[in-house]
């Protein structure tokens, strides 16, 4: 049988013809379109693996209301070629592994015009791009047929894709048309649930981008600490953000890996990053910390060693941008570099990791602390040990979602947004090196950084904060657990409520005197007992959720909700190859939901959980060891257990003696005059 004859230059000579006609200033393949675009093309991955050897058949940059948009165009030339999409309608550019599908970015139109796009989102400013496919073939008599599909790739659908539609001729690239079209994108919408599938897509993603670069850090990059680690991401993602219209985001290309003075790889990624803080008006004193708190690592001699023309830190940070890059810029609601945090330290280990101190909350467990504090758009929330800021991040979506949903003036919106990030949230942190993971979480998260601290909160915190939501993670080996930490902060707020989860021996005896004092003037309202598992590779320590209603004395007979929630509907595995150590296999969800309405209406809202899981008893103020309880086994028999006992023994015995008596009578003997 003869090879189907690809039709791709028909496709391209109708398609270019139209793009000429419309006067439209279009590249061809080999053609420059811009120096930015350009380079992001050149440095992403290609379509067959390796870097570079991306080009797109047709590149264009339109622009509409002074915003510019990149429009990229692939051609193929055989039937059925145009996408190939995955089981959930989304365009399959991974495989089961996550990595690239690299057979479907070559071999379909649109997969190939993501995969271009991507490269954009990854490695520019630029946020909306359209991906536009096109393929045919002859029919039985000779005569062409095309397909047109457009998608709209962008930093609201986390760079995966989302159909435009399909379309008999370029025409809406028009300059007369344009318009219209960005109005018809403009009135796509995303739901919650698919905007969560989408976001879910993208974090597992970033799992296995991080395994992937620290394990290649971790093998072939010695001589780099966890805190050296630590340094160059940080330093290589505040670079190579860059500020639109004013510092322009680091390249590979940039770093000559040079020997003379002020002009090595160290000093010149420094000078980006103390740019890049400047622009984000960072207090002076904050950005000074944060400068010498880097400065060590990032210039040191070993890391600009010029070795085979190349220094390690130019290395590390190709790697850093090659891995990561997309994901910080597409602007991911999630704790980034608590996922940083936790991948580097399952390969080493943190010196201060023997004593449980440095545990990361789960995101899911983090927006669960800020739900049960019941945080709103006007919420002021505070963590006293701040970790890499997850338990902040989680509160910020929360008051920005609650924002979005009542404030209805997008100049009122933006204000109010500008103000939870610059002033509604407050995070303290000791150790300097997780202080940098903090402060760049909040930088990703829109600059929420303005009160992120690097101080001791026992110490050296006046406590100058209206907070009416404290929520916290401590570290277990302080005093009491962790209470101390509890005791503090409740001490300098005057209502609101507060969400800690924390070693569960704390409620029974082992913070006995803290306690006491924090049930002077608040209530303990709900005592949740979390799955063994939950910081599985980390910590194996029962963990409890003890959730207070601040600025109240606890009163003996107030009924407190103790919540049995060891099956919280998750499984959770800790293989390092694992592409989804997290499933969901009893509504997981609905039982998180299920659980923060039991803490606020009680037991009317049980569904998922059983009246076993949930039981409403008093403690005793001046105890400080009774905040563990379950609900008591009631071993008294009662009238209805009697009738059942009696009802089974006369059964047992009737049995008995009907099988005797059957057994008598198979055994006797006939009489005489029977037998013949």
């Amino acid at each position: 049988m003869a090879k189907i004859q690809s039709v791709e230059p028909k496709i391209a000579e109708l398609a270019n013809g139209w793009l000429k006609s419309y006067d439209l200033d279009y590249k061809l393949e080999q053609e420059s379109l811009n120096r930015e675009i350009d380079n992001a093309l050149s440095e992403y991955f290609s379509k067959s693996g390796g870097t570079g050897g991306n080009r797109p058949d047709v590149k264009i940059l339109l622009e509409n209301n002074f915003k510019k948009y990149p429009v990229l165009i692939e051609y193929k030339g055989y039937k059925n070629k145009l996408v190939k999409l995955d089981s959930n309608g989304e365009v399959e550019n991974k495989n089961s592994k996550n990595e690239p599908h690299y057979s479907n970015i070559k071999n379909f139109a649109v997969n190939g015009a993501v995969h271009y796009a991507n490269a954009i989102l990854h490695y520019t400013n630029y946020t909306e791009i359209f991906a536009i496919g096109m393929t045919g073939y002859k029919d039985e008599i000779g005569n062409l047929k095309y397909e047109i599909a457009v998608y709209y790739v962008s930093k609201k659908n986390y760079g995966i894709g989302q159909k435009v539609g399909n379309f008999d001729d370029l025409s809406f690239l028009k300059k007369e048309n344009f318009p219209d079209f960005i109005e018809k994108v403009k009135k796509l919408s995303l739901t919650e649930a698919e905007l969560n599938k989408l976001k879910n897509i993208r974090e597992s993603e970033i799992d296995a981008s991080l395994i992937k670069l620290n394990n290649d850090i971790y093998k072939n990059e010695q001589g780099l600490s966890e805190q050296d680690r630590i340094y160059l991401v940080v330093a290589s993602i505040m670079a190579t953000l860059g500020v639109p219209d004013k510092v322009s985001p680091l390249e590979k290309k940039d770093l000559k890996s040079l020997t003379e003075k002020n002009l090595t790889d160290g000093d010149i990624l420094m000078r980006k990053v103390e740019n890049f803080l400047s622009e984000r008006n960072l207090p002076e004193d904050k950005k000074n910390l944060i400068v010498r708190t880097l400065q060590n690592t990032i210039t040191s001699s070993n890391l600009n060693k010029v070795i085979n023309g190349e220094t390690q830190l130019k290395r590390v940070f190709s790697k850093i941008v090659e891995d990561l890059g997309i994901y910080y810029k597409i602007g991911l609601t999630t704790d980034f570099t608590g996922k940083l945090f936790n991948e580097m330290y399952n390969w080493l280990g943190f010196t201060q990791d023997k004593l449980n101190d440095v545990v990361i909350t789960p995101p899911y467990v983090a927006k669960l602390l800020v739900k049960l504090c019941r945080t709103n758009k006007d919420s002021y929330v505070w963590d006293y040990a701040t970790g890499s800021a997850g338990l902040l991040v989680a509160a910020m979506n929360e008051m920005i979602i609650d924002a979005r949903e009542k404030i209805k003036s997008p100049d009122e919106l933006r204000k109010k947004i500008n103000f939870i990030r610059a002033n509604q949230i407050l995070g303290l942190e000791i150790l300097p090196s997780i202080y940098m993971l903090a402060v760049l979480n909040m930088i990703l998260m829109g600059d929420g950084s303005s009160k992120i601290f690097n101080l001791d909160s026992l110490k050296d915190f006046d406590g100058n904060f209206p907070a009416d939501v404290f929520v916290l993670n401590p570290p277990y080996s302080a005093a009491g657990n962790g209470m101390i930490f509890v005791k503090s902060a409740l001490e300098k707020m005057k209502k609101g409520y507060a969400a800690i989860i924390i070693q569960n021996s704390a409620g029974t005896g082992k913070a006995i005197d803290f306690n006491k004092k924090i049930l002077e003037n608040n209530t303990l309202i709900a005592s949740i007992k979390m799955p063994t598992d939950l910081f599985i590779g980390k910590s194996s320590v029962q963990t409890n959720i003890y959730v207070f209603r601040v600025g109240e004395p606890h009163e003996k007979n107030f009924p407190v909700k103790f919540i049995d929630f060891s099956n919280d509907g998750y499984k959770r595995t800790n293989r390092k190859k694992s592409r989804q150590n997290l499933q969901d296999i009893d509504h997981a969800k609905e039982r998180y939901e299920e659980l923060v309405n039991l803490v606020k209406f009680g037991r009317s809202q049980l569904k998922f959980f059983s009246e076993n899981d949930y039981y409403e008893g008093n403690i005793d103020p001046a105890s400080g060891k009774d905040w563990n309880q379950s609900k008591p086994i009631d071993t008294r028999p009662k009238l209805d257990d009697f009738k059942k006992t009696v009802s089974d023994f006369l059964a047992f015995e009737v049995t008995n003696i009907l099988k005797n008596n059957s057994g008598n009578c198979l055994g006797k003997t006939l009489p005489h005059s029977q037998k013949n």
